[in-house]
């Protein structure tokens, strides 16, 4: 329920959805640009979940980056991403 609970709050999914792109590390600033300019309060207030969660973290140069931790709960989102396209599809 834990996971439900940190996932299922608005823009998580986003904020990990962009973290995995291309594995390097993103910058605040850019990665508030991929959330189509979201907030700083709310995105900060999610990295920080995230962060505490284990699922991200910061480097040296305040970048974020998914954790190991993170890159397996994008895999395990795969069924989720196949899912959602066929049912896209099917609209």
């Amino acid at each position: 329920m834990a996971a439900l609970d940190l996932l299922g709050r608005r823009w998580t999914l986003r904020v990990i959805w962009e973290l995995r792109s291309g594995g390097a590390p993103i910058g605040f600033r850019d990665l508030q640009r991929r959330c189509d300019d979201m907030s700083s309060s709310v995105l900060s207030t999610r990295l920080t979940e995230l962060r505490e969660a284990g699922v991200a973290a910061s480097t040296a140069d305040s970048a974020w980056q998914l954790t190991p931790l993170g890159d397996d709960l994008v895999s395990a989102m795969g069924p989720l991403l196949d899912w959602s396209r066929t049912w896209a599809e099917g609209r």
